[in-house]
């Protein structure tokens, strides 16, 4: 669920009226930060805690204390006076239980530097005052130039909590862990730089009615949309996926898609292509891959696919079998990269289409369907989908699955070393594969289904740079597709890879 700053602030009334606690549930949002350092960075190394005199500075003081009790060095930064002598101050009071603990040793060279931004919460609007800005600068200034992790709690400092709107001095957080919901500017367009890596830690206590129907793409929502698999499963119940890709120039595109449609599990991968490259294809092709020669792709209506995955660097020779595939094909399609260049100008075909479709459009391609006009990213996502009747997947450092008559979702993994080539062809490989081996029949699964391909590229993107010598900048497609088994595995985690309850 996503609600305002006052939706938020209302439930946790309504939860201290009931009876719950505000140190309970600042105990509880303390207890998932520290899961999220850990998860992010299991050895323990620096943490900076930079804190308010609000609730966001006591959250951010109790999941010091938690991260120092399992061997973090813990720096203090207050950016506001916590008096010592206010007994009933829960910052005050996790501050003093902070120092009692005794220091750990310090962290061996190399660990990690792990900032927790506590400054300022969801009651913030307006421009930081001096000293809060002062810390503000200060902790941008350790993230570019001392290479330290930045974790903002709940909102980060210096942004409209409500809006999405950054103030003069922002915190620019590598992630941000949202306390019991997804506040409505973390997910804003002008957020996005700021916020960075999304989570949530839930608060179960506390009962959230919002208005605003979006969602964003957790694993414990998504896990539900892929079953584990029966034990006396074959490869023919997995998933016949049909892949036509590659051209003279980018025989890669087909390459990267094929594996991706291979880490996602499909069953059979067949790559269709212009005979001059099949011999090409084969040779470079994981062996799991079956190439076929195919002069005219209309031969593809009579095959036996589940899902087919069309355009990554195909070219533009065959446009007329795209839009006739698109229109005729009875299975689920995938249309990638120069089939949605081949469709721009006939987007009538797809309220005409014998199946699923799923577009997968960066947002060039996206301009070239349907052009921004100014709409926010998630307006003009959802119109697009509402006008053409069909699913889409809007990629972008916060993608965006918009369906007909449904919610919009919000990918929330992946990180900044996935700007490179190759990630939308790895993309689409993976959609395909979880198309064909659920056969979805009904169109409300569809953007579900894509939402979760989203979320298992970016998790196995950020599963990469967890290995050594690794790196936003060496970061590869080939390393997400080959890091996607992990991500499948984090997906079904008890406590799943956002949601930290421990």
């Amino acid at each position: 669920m996503i609600v305002t700053p006052q939706e938020m602030a209302d439930a946790e009334q309504a939860a201290f009226e009931s009876g719950i606690t505000a140190d309970f549930l600042m105990y509880s949002a303390a207890r998932g930060i520290a899961a999220v350092v850990q998860e992010f960075h299991p050895a323990p190394g620096r943490c900076l805690v930079f804190y308010g005199r609000g609730n966001n500075g006591g959250d951010a003081l109790a999941a010091a204390t938690l991260l120092k009790a399992i061997g973090w060095t813990i720096e203090e930064y207050p950016g506001a006076d916590i008096p010592a002598d206010t007994p009933n101050s829960l910052p005050a009071r996790h501050r003093e239980a902070l120092r009692a603990l005794p220091s750990p040793p310090p962290p061996p060279p190399g660990r990690t530097t792990v900032v927790l931004d506590g400054l300022l919460g969801i009651g913030f609007h307006g421009q930081p005052r001096e000293r809060m800005a002062e810390a503000i600068r200060l902790i941008n200034a350790f993230r570019n130039h001392r290479g330290a992790w930045v974790l903002a709690l709940d909102v980060p400092s210096g942004l409209n909590p409500e809006t999405g709107v950054p103030a003069s001095e922002c915190v620019r957080a590598d992630a941000t862990v949202a306390i019991g919901a997804v506040k409505t500017g973390l997910v804003a367009d002008t957020a996005t730089d700021v916020v960075g890596r999304l989570l949530c830690v839930p608060l179960p206590q506390v009962t959230l009615q919002g208005r605003d129907t979006a969602m964003p793409a957790f694993a414990e929502t998504l896990t539900r949309h892929l079953p584990p698999r029966s034990f006396d499963l074959h490869k023919g119940q997995c998933g016949r996926v049909g892949i036509v890709a590659g051209s003279t120039g980018f025989p890669g595109a087909a390459r990267l898609c094929a594996l991706g449609a291979l880490r996602g599990g499909a069953g059979l991968v067949t790559l269709f292509v212009e005979p001059a490259l099949a011999d090409v294809l084969s040779a470079a092709c994981p062996p799991e891959v079956m190439v076929r020669a195919m002069s005219d792709l209309r031969g593809l209506l009579s095959e036996p696919l589940d899902a087919l995955v069309m355009g990554p660097g195909a070219g533009l020779s065959r446009r007329d079998a795209f839009l006739t595939l698109i229109r005729d094909l009875p299975c689920p399609v995938v249309v990638d990269a120069d089939a949605l260049t081949a469709l721009a100008g006939h987007l009538a075909l797809l309220r005409r289409a014998n199946g699923l479709r799923l577009l997968t459009p960066h947002p060039g391609e996206m301009e070239r369907l349907s052009p921004r006009e100014g709409r926010s990213r998630r307006e003009w996502a959802t119109g697009f989908a509402e006008t053409h009747r069909t699913t889409l997947l809007l990629k972008g450092a916060r993608t965006l699955i918009a369906a007909p008559d449904a919610p919009t979702i919000f990918n929330v993994s992946g990180n900044p070393g996935m700007a490179g080539g190759g990630m939308g062809d790895t993309l689409a490989g993976v959609c395909a594969a979880l198309l064909a081996q659920t056969r979805p029949r009904n169109p409300e699964n569809l953007p579900h289904l894509a939402a979760l391909a989203a979320w298992l590229c970016g998790r196995a993107a950020e599963r990469a740079l967890q290995t050594p010598h690794s790196a936003p900048e060496s970061l590869l497609a080939s390393d997400v597709a080959n890091h996607l088994g992990s991500a499948f595995r984090d997906l079904r985690r008890d406590f799943p890879n956002e949601h930290f309850q421990i």
